[in-house]
């Protein structure tokens, strides 16, 4: 059954998910091997995580689209309905720049998000892949919106993660980024965003600096060869996801098995690889 019913009306289910996606931030360090649709999000489930977050990445790939907001808000509300119907933990929304530049778009898609059974979301403040960046006011006026839409959906729990692209960008000078991300921070948090999200900061001393002055909980991206969740934690870092980290190792598998399939004929699988069986019980609802 899906956290929320298909009105959009918050469900006693849905709000105990946002509640207990607040409290896993609150309370430790919360890592998120992210999801690109209903069957990886069942695996990382039962791989024993706390929560879900989805990539839109993954996701735009999985509908056979590139990333950089190319899907539409109703391809994503859907398959966020899909990863949510199939776990019974929190999932988390990358919902790119919220389908629109106006607050009023961005409020149409939490509340599509919220009809769908999200507990949280992600809101980036790239007007474009690859920047410009919004305004600090025009991007605090669209988390704003989103804080208001979540409220007046009766999801007023939904955890806001504010993401900056300052550092994945390249935004403006090297030594001014992290007063920019700070001066964004400050802004987001009166907006009423929940945690800041910043994509591109791998620097441990400059995380650390960060997250020591950052009014919000700080998420960090970590990829193959990046720092390790210890690492990151001990930064002050409370949310620690893999953007499409998960999704390029499987399309990566699914590829070399073809090559050789197609290539030497033989099939030889990948160590500790899950049976039809193991795959299949995931499904069965």
């Amino acid at each position: 059954m899906s956290a929320s019913q298909s009105t959009g009306t918050t469900t006693p289910e849905l709000r105990e998910r946002a509640l207990r996606l607040r409290a896993l931030v609150a309370d430790g360090v919360l890592v998120l091997p992210n999801a690109w649709d209903a069957g990886s999000a069942a695996v990382i489930a039962s791989a024993g995580a706390a929560a879900i977050a989805t990539t839109s990445g993954g996701v735009s790939w999985s509908l056979g689209r590139g990333d950089g907001q190319q899907l539409g808000r109703a391809d994503m509300a859907e398959a966020a309905r899909r990863i949510a119907s199939v776990v019974d933990l929190p999932v988390t929304v990358d919902a790119e720049g919220g389908y629109g530049a106006a607050p009023a778009e961005v409020a149409e898609t939490v509340r599509a998000l919220v009809g769908a059974g999200a507990a949280g979301v992600n809101l980036e403040d790239s007007a474009a892949a690859g920047g410009p960046l919004f305004p600090v006011a025009e991007q605090a006026a669209r988390l704003a919106a989103a804080r208001a839409a979540a409220a007046a959906a009766g999801l007023p729990e939904l955890l806001v993660n504010a993401r900056t692209d300052v550092f994945l960008f390249g935004i403006g000078p090297e030594e001014g980024r992290l007063d920019e991300v700070l001066v964004r921070a400050a802004a987001y948090a009166r907006a009423g965003a929940d945690g800041l999200f910043v994509p591109g900061l791998l620097d441990l001393d400059v995380l650390a600096r960060l997250c020591a002055a950052s009014p919000l909980p700080v998420n960090a991206m970590t990829g193959p060869g990046g720092p390790t969740v210890a690492e990151l934690a001990a930064t002050g870092v409370r949310r620690i996801s893999v953007g499409t980290g998960l999704a390029e190792a499987a399309y990566s598998a699914a590829h070399r098995a073809a090559a050789e399939l197609l290539g030497t004929g033989a099939v030889t699988g990948a160590p500790g690889a899950l049976g039809y069986g193991e795959l299949d019980a995931l499904y069965q609802r």
